[in-house]
């Protein structure tokens, strides 16, 4: 279980989240909703170490939480566009490869490809993995990041608003990837979203976030919109 203990983020004098608890089981897909500039992705920031903390504590089944155990989806790929989609996967096994093994994607052992393929197919783009990332769609770039994530061999997977440059049909495809990743490998998945329906349809909890609290923690068959106050509510229309 992954959990987030009286987190607070202060920049400057401004807090942007105040005491936030959260706690995700392992094989729970958590949507985190919220207008802009509640902290949503300031808390996953947080929840991956990548942002530092006033108060509070993170940990992984009552343990500080390894680094290498969450693994995060940024809203930037951060692709390497001349380089193929097999290298981009094997880059995800960086932080647990020998320098000497890092130095450029030539010298990946061979065990890693085949690790890095294996997570393509999960994904459903083994058929690329020697194209270069930058002649994929943006769906199936999203799909490399996840594939990147997965090669990591994480506990936790972070994504942060993953879908927000896809269109209808690659939105759907990412987020039930991202739903399989919960409920068939048993990892806890944590996604930041703007629209609630989304929210409701794939995620197995959402989240609220407002001014940095949280305003809701529910199951999404639930009527978002009127859990949240109604400015919040506006909001996210």
């Amino acid at each position: 279980m992954l959990a987030l203990s009286a987190i607070t983020v202060r920049y400057g004098e401004r807090e942007v989240l105040r005491g936030v608890d959260l706690t995700v089981p392992r094989g729970q897909f958590l949507a985190v909703l919220g207008a802009n500039g509640c902290g949503k992705s300031t808390l996953l920031r947080a929840a991956a170490g990548l942002e530092p903390t006033a108060e509070g504590t993170v940990t992984l089944d009552g343990r500080a939480a390894d680094p290498l155990a969450l693994a995060t989806v940024f809203q930037q790929l951060h692709l390497v566009a001349r380089r193929t989609v097999l290298d981009n996967v094997c880059a995800g096994a960086l932080g647990r490869l020998p320098l000497r093994h890092s130095v450029h994607p030539r010298l990946f052992p061979r065990d890693l490809r085949e690790e890095a393929m294996a997570c393509l197919d999960r994904v459903g783009l083994a058929d690329r993995a020697h194209d270069r990332a930058d002649r994929l769609s943006g769906g199936q770039q999203q799909r490399v990041a996840v594939a990147r994530a997965l090669c990591q061999r994480p506990e936790v997977v972070l994504a942060d608003e993953p879908v927000s440059a896809l269109d209808p049909a690659a939105t759907e495809q990412v987020l039930a990837l991202l739903a399989e990743l919960a409920h068939q490998e048993g990892l806890a998945v944590v996604a930041v979203l703007h629209q609630p329906s989304l929210a409701a349809r794939h995620a197995d909890r959402i989240v609220g976030l407002f001014e940095g609290r949280v305003l809701l923690d529910g199951e999404p068959d639930q009527n978002v919109d009127h859990l949240y106050r109604p400015a919040l509510a506006e909001s996210l229309r």
